[in-house]
This record gives structure tokens, C-alpha cells and sequence, in this order.
């Protein structure tokens, strides 16, 4: 297998790629734009589109169109063009469509900065749109992750005729780190019996997500909450790491899960019990995990390159069996090792910031 030292947005284009997607429309903005430039360069070389829209929700609204005919799509921005897709967002999970949004997240709100934060959390999880619906969200933490993950993404996608989002800080977009190039794989999801083509299998079909009769919207609305149970039941992902006899239990994804990791084992030198539970889907969130570890943790510790977001989800799962507590830094700040070491002495301590 081929082998190549690359940045973790280039990464997801390579996965794109390998997972057979064909589309891409996206509009430049940092940290986020090294996807467009490699879009540019790869997709019409390999008989692709790429198009750069005039706006992030000309963007979106393209990849409504292009998924539409069951087309294999993507777009990626940072956090102020990530909002500015919500309304598509909306459409498209409401008409069931199929297609991979990335999210380099940078600080914010409003314009921010352009460096690394996690404050997307909220909007990505929850759903930034309007209405009742999920998005698939997956959290790489480097750059080979930014590419398997990106192609899992249009399988998920694909299988539940769902949106997925890749959420990444921008440190991970930016890293360069070596990454294996994957095989291409083919795609096995038949789209015909919805998608619209123009060809004669799919003339009957219609995309579309308005139902002004209350009740068809409702049995709509059921049919969407059943399938996003279904992802619930099947489709979590996490990575668990020295936890089994952790009385401090770490919950962190993305670039904060790398420093946490080297910190458990400097902690573990100390003869402090720290392990770590890192989420890889964000939705769904591994609750279950999280509330199989109540058991035999003393304590949970989110940490986040926010003001606290994740931690909300943590607290639910544990639901007051054990303290949660949560440590933070914004606005670009990333938390070093020692500090987070004396976080968790604070914490197994008894102690108080």
C-alpha cells in the first residue's frame, strides 16, 4: 500500500476520492481550504466535478442537486461557512439525502479566528438547522483518521440516506502526517428506487423535502426518528485506553485526545489511575460506553478546546452516578501536558481550582 506524508485536509480528499466520490462544491476559507485546492487538482482529473460556488450556501445547495441524483458529493468549510450551511443541512436530511459536509472548526463566535477550537460541538450534534433531524458527525484526531473516517462517512451516509459531517479542529486539518493511501472501494448502495437521474428507472422519483399535510409530516418526522435510532443502536464508534482500572476516566476527541493520551501515561509514571475514552462518532455519542465505566471510575473529566460543550453529553450518560467534571481552553488555546497533569491531581486530590 502506498504511503504518503500529507495534511489531514489533503487526507480527506484522498478519502473522498477513494470512496468514489465525484462532486465537489466548496467556497475557500481557513483553515479549511487546503480541501478545495486539492479538489481542484484531483476531481476533474479523475472525470470529477469541481465547482467554486459563489457562496458557502451556493455550496450546499449544489450538493442538494448533485446527491439528488444520487451522486456521491461533498462540500467542506470552517466554523463561520459551516454555519452559513445549516438551512441545506435541513433539506437535505428532511429529503434523505446522502452526503458528506466537513467542518475544519476554527474560533469563534462570529469570525473568530483561524485557529484551532472545538466550539462547533453544540451545532453539529444537535443540529444547527431547523427541525428534527441528526446529522452523522465522526471526529478524526490525524490525518490517516481524516482519511478512513471521511470514507466511512459517505458509507454511512449512503446506508442511512443521511447527511455525515466530519468534524475536525484545525490543528488536525493542518498536521502533515504520514497516511496510507486506500484502495478504492466500490459502491454497493443502489440508488434507483429514489434518487432522480433522468433516466427512465427513476422517472416516478421525487426529491423533495416539503409535506404540508401535518400528519404525513409527522409520520415523516417518525419514520426519520426511527432510522436515527437505528444509528444509534449500530453506528457508535470509540476508542478506549487504559480505562479498565482508572479511577480518573478522561473523555476527549480529536486533537485533545492525542495530548491526553501521553499525558495518561505520565500519569500512570505518578501512580495516578487515568485512563481515556475517546468518542470517534460524536453522534452517536458513546453513551453507553461512558455509563459502563460508572462501575469502577471514581470520576469523569471532559476536556475540550471549548468553554464546555461535550461535557453536557458526558453528564447525561453518567446520569449523577459519579462527578463529572470539565476542563477547557478557547480561542485558539490548546492545553499543554502539564497542565492537564495537574488537573487530574487536582481532581483525584479532592482539590478545587
Amino acid at each position: 500500500m502506498a504511503r504518503q506524508f500529507m495534511k489531514g485536509n489533503d487526507a480527506i480528499v484522498v478519502g473522498a476520492l477513494a470512496a468514489g466520490c465525484r462532486a465537489y462544491y466548496g467556497y475557500p476559507i481557513t483553515p479549511a481550504s487546503e480541501i478545495a485546492h486539492a479538489a481542484a487538482l484531483h476531481f476533474p482529473a479523475l472525470g470529477g466535478v469541481f465547482i467554486q460556488a459563489e457562496s458557502e450556501v451556493a455550496a450546499m445547495n449544489m450538493v442538494y442537486g448533485s446527491a439528488g441524483m444520487g451522486v456521491r458529493t461533498m462540500t467542506a468549510s470552517s466554523s463561520p461557512g459551516f454555519s452559513l450551511k445549516q438551512e441545506g443541512l435541513s433539506y437535505a436530511a428532511g429529503a434523505e439525502l446522502p452526503c458528506v459536509v466537513v467542518n475544519i472548526v476554527r474560533g469563534g463566535p462570529g469570525l473568530g479566528n483561524i485557529a484551532p477550537e472545538q466550539g462547533d460541538y453544540f451545532q453539529i450534534t444537535k443540529g444547527g438547522g431547523h427541525g428534527n433531524y441528526r446529522l452523522i458527525a465522526l471526529a478524526p484526531n490525524g490525518a490517516q483518521e481524516m482519511c478512513d473516517l471521511t470514507m466511512h462517512a459517505f458509507e454511512l451516509a449512503d446506508k442511512y440516506r443521511n447527511p455525515a459531517c466530519i468534524m475536525a479542529d484545525g490543528i488536525t486539518g493542518q498536521m502533515m502526517e504520514v497516511v496510507e493511501i486506500p484502495k478504492a472501494q466500490p459502491r454497493t448502495w443502489d440508488h434507483s428506487s429514489w434518487c432522480v437521474d433522468g433516466t427512465p428507472a427513476t422517472a416516478g422519483n421525487l426529491v423533495s423535502s416539503i409535506i404540508l399535510e401535518p400528519e404525513e409530516l409527522e409520520a415523516h418526522n417518525l419514520k426519520l426518528e426511527a432510522k436515527y435510532q437505528r444509528i444509534t443502536a449500530d453506528e457508535v464508534m470509540f476508542e478506549k485506553y487504559a480505562v479498565d482500572d482508572a479511577d480518573l476516566v478522561v473523555v476527549a476527541y480529536g486533537v485533545v485526545s492525542r495530548i491526553v493520551y501521553s499525558t495518561v501515561d505520565q500519569a500512570r509514571a505518578e501512580g495516578l489511575k487515568v485512563g481515556l475514552l475517546r468518542p470517534i462518532t460524536l453522534w452517536p455519542f458513546p453513551s453507553a460506553a461512558i455509563a459502563a465505566l460508572c462501575g469502577t471510575a471514581k470520576s469523569f473529566l471532559a476536556v475540550e478546546l471549548s468553554t464546555g460543550q461535550m461535557v453536557e453529553d458526558v453528564r447525561l450518560a453518567v446520569e449523577g452516578r459519579k462527578p463529572v467534571h470539565f476542563y477547557g481552553r478557547c480561542g485558539g488555546v490548546v492545553p499543554g501536558g502539564d497542565e492537564l497533569l495537574a488537573e487530574y491531581r487536582r481532581v483525584l486530590g479532592g482539590g478545587s481550582r
